[in-house]
């Protein structure tokens, strides 16, 4: 277990540190720019992600769906460092004025009531409904919350595919889409075992 996550870790380095060299340019991205822009807005979407996930994991003792939250969890955790290394590496900094996803021109999406700052993103309410579920109830929520997250995540992911320019970003917004694709397929059969379905 610590080996593969020594190498996680690794990986993890290695990909931040191929983007200070991405094609060879000297040139980093503008604050403006849809690479810091994608970066700032994503690492606040995975961290509720985590949240999430590890909320969960105290409210049921399923172990898929335990495996599940963690995988995510750890996935999204480790993606979050990387974007926030590479905003550090560009001597950016992680917040902004701009409103969410204006690198993508859709700075009016969201209006960020009840801390939903992005599409996709769980309110504050939800997020307390979910620490009061336990169970079999939880584990419905939860996935379709993750759901939800998934989708606007793959939404953002893509549009980074499209207007990024660092091709080190631009893989890793692509991984991003596959990754919670299959996720979201998977959790439509967790939710379908459950006697459930995602939210319209």
């Amino acid at each position: 277990m610590a080996g593969a996550a020594a190498a996680v870790l690794v990986a993890a380095g290695a990909i931040t540190y191929a983007v200070a060299e991405d094609g060879g340019s000297s040139e980093n991205p503008s604050a403006d720019s849809a690479d810091a822009g994608f970066a700032r807005d994503m690492a606040v979407h995975h961290q509720q992600a985590v949240e999430m996930s590890y909320i969960v994991r105290d409210r049921t003792k399923d172990e898929k769906v335990r495996r599940l939250a963690y995988d995510i969890a750890q996935t999204q955790a480790n993606q979050r460092g990387m974007l926030l290394g590479w905003l550090d590496l560009w001597e950016l900094p992680k917040v902004s004025s701009d409103a969410p996803m204006t690198w993508m021109g859709m700075g009016d999406m969201a209006s960020g009531e009840d801390g939903a700052l992005m599409p996709g993103m769980a309110t504050n309410t939800e997020l307390k409904k979910l620490q009061g579920l336990s169970g079999r109830q939880a584990e419905i929520f939860y996935l379709q919350l993750m759901t939800d997250h998934h989708k606007g995540g793959i939404h953002m992911a893509e549009g980074c595919v499209d207007k990024c320019s660092v091709g080190v970003e631009k893989q890793l917004a692509q991984g991003m889409v596959d990754g919670q694709q299959s996720e979201i397929g998977l959790m439509r059969d967790m939710l379908q075992e459950r006697g459930a379905k995602p939210r319209p």
